[in-house]
């Protein structure tokens, strides 16, 4: 979901594919690049919409970090599967699906519902973005390549109230905005876990398989082109999100891109359902992703990306947001 008032893992399926790409150079220029990690998956838990979505969202609803979906409009791929171009998906054995899953609900993003009218009594408007980072290339003739960053799992929130929080850096197109790709920290009903994320062919919203975490787990997280140097709008990609902290990963494996040009890159990003009260949020109060690396469509480090920073100052509760910015950090502040 986007708020546009402002705008066993092996190394050859992730790391080695960069550095083939970055001339063999990945591993100096960041030493994640050679880690092995093997994937070891939770079931997929999607957070149900239930009594607290908003008055205009059907039962049958879940959030995800693209807004509320109906169930049956969000595809959790099993260890070894990918989601191909047109939408089906190969599974690990080789078998590829019939048909593409196609959903025939709408889904809600943050424009689209009656914040202020909640089906559960109680009316937070914390709902959807709420800060982040951005840069654009400024052309639609210039993309990027490649976005990795890190990040720390924050302690659990003092509060429980059936809130649902997403951390993540992305890619979209600004020009034409369809999809969007994301490695996903997520928090609900007192478990962190990992994901990585692609929206929306066919209106579908895929995710890789979950991955259980803790809190002062550090988390690496990569969005990478399958492509040659130098091409606008690559037809694959590779989302990893990785644990260092335990090795566990989870990954979309050349994943489509719809033919978007990837012109718009978030450092990072906080995304809230269901904030009554700042405690809903975890208790140190900040969250910052580091090590912050972007490239371009030739697969060259932006030095000195100049981030945009967008924050919620409208909306209630207001918990002193704000987003600082350094060439390779954002620290989020709630």
């Amino acid at each position: 979901m986007r708020k546009h008032e402002h705008p066993t893992y092996q190394r050859n399926r992730c790391g080695h594919c960069l550095q083939h790409r970055l001339g063999g150079n990945a591993r100096t220029i960041d030493p994640q690049f050679s880690i092995f990690a093997q994937e070891d998956v939770s079931i997929n838990m999607h957070p149900l919409a239930g009594p607290n979505r908003p008055a205009n969202v059907p039962d049958g609803y879940v959030i995800t970090p693209f807004g509320y979906f109906h169930s049956s409009c969000v595809q959790s791929l099993a260890k070894g599967e990918r989601l191909m171009a047109d939408g089906r998906v190969q599974h690990a054995d080789g078998r590829v699906n019939a048909k593409a899953a196609v959903c025939g609900y709408p889904h809600y993003q943050r424009a689209q519902v009656a914040t202020n009218a909640f089906t559960g009594g109680r009316s937070p408007e914390i709902d959807g973005w709420v800060e982040n980072a951005s840069i654009t290339t400024g052309s639609p003739t210039k993309s990027y390549g490649a976005l990795i960053a890190n990040w720390t799992v924050p302690a659990q929130p003092s509060a429980e109230d059936g809130q649902v929080l997403y951390y993540f850096p992305g890619f979209e197109d600004i020009n034409n905005t369809q999809s969007i790709l994301q490695p996903v920290l997520g928090w609900y009903q007192g478990q962190w876990s990992i994901a990585s994320w692609n929206c929306c062919i066919n209106g579908v919203t895929t995710n890789s398989p979950a991955v259980n975490v803790t809190s002062g787990d550090e988390i690496y997280g990569s969005i990478t082109s399958s492509c040659l140097p130098g091409t606008l709008s690559c037809a694959t990609w590779n989302v990893l999100t990785l644990d260092l902290s335990t090795g566990q990963s989870t990954t979309l494996s050349n994943t489509p891109s719809e033919g978007q040009a990837f012109n718009w890159a978030f450092g990072g990003v906080l995304e809230a359902y269901f904030i009554v009260r700042c405690d809903d949020y975890p208790s140190d109060r900040q969250l910052i992703f580091e090590k912050i690396r972007v490239f371009d469509q030739n697969l060259h480090p932006i030095l000195n990306p100049k981030w945009t920073k967008a924050v919620d100052s409208a909306d209630t509760p207001q918990c002193d947001y704000a987003v600082r910015k350094a060439p390779r950090r954002v620290t989020l502040d709630y």
